[in-house]
């Protein structure tokens, strides 16, 4: 999956429109952030918060205890903002409009590490190591989020691509470094690096290239117009999809399946689209098959279980449970009323996190966050926020 962004009301509604317009968007799906200093407000608490969820709304940060969703402390950070995991069990990585920002989410606070450049986007976690993708200047940054203990930036790996794009990048346990190829302009594929920087795989058969995700058995596709590109044992390999215009921008993989979830549009004229069919991708066979839910769901709506399972939040407000092997919804667990998705992808719509065996899901509606145990079906914890969420994170440790 991916990081946020979120307006301003600083300088008055103009400001607001151009700031948001200057962002970069990822449910439409680009990725980006902004935020500039923070405060602290109440409650507050001394004591970290074990397992915690971050969740984001227009001006700051939520950050709650992951079992009891019990509110611990509120941090307000200007603007539109986007969070994702980071790779241990502390930390979160904030989107800003100055680049990344590392936040303690065990401390609840924001630290002083920061990778700046503009747009920040996409997040990946793989093999023990955390990757950014900054879309305005085309760098790339590689690192072991086991180094930020230390409390001190870590060193790691630095690539910059030949030109800016909205893209990702990903390490591979060998040192072998995926990236996307694109410009301002347009996207049209991926390249390989070894761990020494040198070019050794490419194909640019992939027009639009958007998002990643790795498979069991290290195979990494991203998504294309056309359908989706493979990279496994030093080769890529182009998965062809049944329809002309077919755009995969949105995936989830899990390290006990070979199966790739990802979403599925076709429409290429659609103001925005609300497909009601997902995508399966078996990374074995180099085969895509689609699965009719029959209700739609958004770019936040995908997510992978502790087996494997594919999981799908859809519009009627279930989450539908898929076996990714039989191609087929096994069961559908309550969490949330209907909802719709809205036109703009930086307005509140529901969010599904998961980690291990609990769904976290949020209710913008109603301000609601719900932990939901996902053998069971049943929820643990629910909260009612101050304020309308849009993101909902937490910390994952391990990738």
């Amino acid at each position: 999956m991916n990081i946020p962004v979120r307006s301003r009301a600083a300088q008055g509604a103009a400001l607001t429109l151009a700031l948001a317009l200057a962002l970069t968007a990822c449910g439409n799906d680009e990725d980006a952030g902004s935020s500039k200093a923070a405060d602290d407000s109440s409650p507050s608490t001394s004591t970290p918060l074990n397992e915690p969820v971050v969740a984001t709304y227009d001006g700051g940060l939520y950050f709650l205890d992951g079992k009891t969703l019990k509110l611990a402390k509120t941090v307000k950070v200007p603007g539109f903002n986007r969070v994702n995991p980071v790779g241990d069990d502390t930390h979160v990585m904030l989107s800003t409009d100055s680049g990344f920002r590392v936040v303690n989410a065990a401390e609840q606070t924001l630290t002083d590490i920061e990778y700046k450049g503009a747009k920040p986007g996409h997040v990946v976690r793989h093999a023990g190591k955390t990757v950014l993708f900054t879309d305005g200047t085309g760098e790339v940054n590689v690192f072991d989020p086991a180094d930020l203990g230390s409390g001190e930036k870590p060193k790691g790996r630095e690539h910059t691509t030949d030109k800016p794009h909205h893209g990702v990048a990903i390490e591979l346990k060998n040192g072998e470094l995926l990236t996307t190829i694109g410009d301002e302009e347009k996207r049209t594929g991926a390249l390989v690096l070894d761990k020494d920087g040198k070019e050794i795989a490419r194909n640019e058969d992939c027009p639009g290239v958007h998002g990643e995700a790795a498979a069991k058995g290290e195979a990494v596709v991203v998504g294309c117009e056309n359908g989706a590109l493979m990279y496994k044992d030093g080769k890529f390999k182009k998965i062809d999809a049944p329809d002309k215009y077919a755009r995969i921008g949105n995936q989830a993989g899990s390290d006990a399946s070979p199966i790739l979830l990802g979403d599925y549009k076709t429409d290429p004229e659609a103001e925005l689209e609300r497909p009601e069919r997902v995508s399966l991708i078996d990374t074995r066979t180099g085969k895509l098959r689609l699965l009719d839910l029959g209700t739609s769901y958004s770019f936040r709506s995908l997510a992978r279980g502790p087996h494997g399972e594919a999981l799908v939040l859809g519009t009627d407000g279930d989450i539908h449970v898929i076996d990714p092997e039989k191609r087929k919804v096994v069961r559908t667990i309550p969490a949330i009323g209907d909802w719709k998705e809205p036109l703009d992808w930086q307005q509140p719509m529901p969010v599904l996190f998961v980690r291990d065996h609990t769904a976290y899901v949020s209710e913008p509606g109603a301000k609601k966050l719900h932990a939901i145990d996902i053998e069971s079906g049943k929820k643990k914890a629910s909260v009612t926020l101050p304020k309308t969420t849009t993101e909902l994170s937490g910390v994952v440790a391990g990738h």
